[in-house]
């Protein structure tokens, strides 16, 4: 059985679709793109998937992670684009890798956001952020299947800060040039340890009500930016498909080393 890791998009209006919308829209393409999948035991077969900490309803994502298993081999790039073309724009499969380790979840630890505040100047972005960060502890509440419950949502920022527009990664096209937009516009990017109960960005924005008053007059733009391990030194996000590139790699420069090796003494043309 072969193991492929794919990394896929939410974008656009496409980031308003759920969890359950995705996964539908997914084995549609499996079907279409007639990939040999390994279904579950039982009396309901379902395709072997595993989906990782998957984004909420409402937020735009490049770092999206799933794994499939396959009865078949099949090239992953070639596979990649496969159900690429068989998915609706925005739902994007944008990169593809063999599985050669283990713990892809486990790899999953903070994510970068960035929210885009519509109505809100950099400079009062800027000390709430200021405030935020200077806080011990910001309690916030949120609503779950058991009521309401409180949490800190400043233990899981790693780092926040105001970036201008023209840093923006999720702004739409040729708005981050150099015409100023026409209203004020705040970025936020920010690194999120992943924590139970999750923190998740609106609560980091509760947060920032709450310390320093900052309520943008529309609701916020977000979109996760990359999820993987997180370095606690530079507090950086690394890619988690990494290992499994460095695997595959690693195979195939040893196998020719290894077959050479297998080559009986004195069969070389005299």
């Amino acid at each position: 059985m072969q193991r492929i890791r794919l990394r896929y998009t939410k974008r656009g209006r496409l980031r308003f679709t759920s969890h359950r919308d995705f996964q539908r829209a997914f084995e549609r393409a499996l079907r279409r793109a007639e990939v040999p999948m390994a279904y579950s035991a039982g009396f309901t077969p379902h395709p072997k998937v595993s989906y990782a900490n998957a984004a909420p309803t409402g937020t735009g994502s490049e770092a999206e992670y799933l794994e499939i298993a396959l009865t078949a081999p099949r090239d992953p790039q070639t596979l990649r684009g496969l159900l690429d073309a068989s998915m609706p724009d925005g739902l994007d499969i944008v990169d593809a890798v063999e599985a050669r380790t283990s713990g892809l979840a486990d790899r999953l630890t903070a994510s970068i956001w960035e929210l885009r505040l519509n109505g809100v100047t950099g400079e009062q972005a800027a000390k709430a952020v200021e405030s935020f960060l200077a806080a011990g502890t910001v309690e916030v509440q949120r609503r779950t299947k058991n009521g309401m419950r409180s949490f800190d949502a400043r233990e899981a920022v790693v780092e926040m800060a105001a970036v201008p527009l023209a840093e923006s990664v999720a702004a739409p096209q040729g708005e981050a040039g150099d015409r100023p937009p026409a209203e004020p516009c705040a970025i936020l990017r920010l690194v999120v340890r992943h924590m139970t109960p999750a923190v998740r960005p609106d609560d980091v924005l509760s947060g920032l009500h709450a310390v320093a008053d900052l309520a943008p007059p529309v609701p916020a733009a977000v979109t996760r930016l990359a999820q993987g391990l997180l370095d606690e030194e530079s507090g950086t996000v690394t890619d988690p498909l990494a290992p499994d590139r460095e695997a595959v790699q690693a195979g195939s420069t040893t196998a020719p080393a290894a077959a050479a090796a297998k080559v009986p003494e004195g069969s070389g043309s005299a």
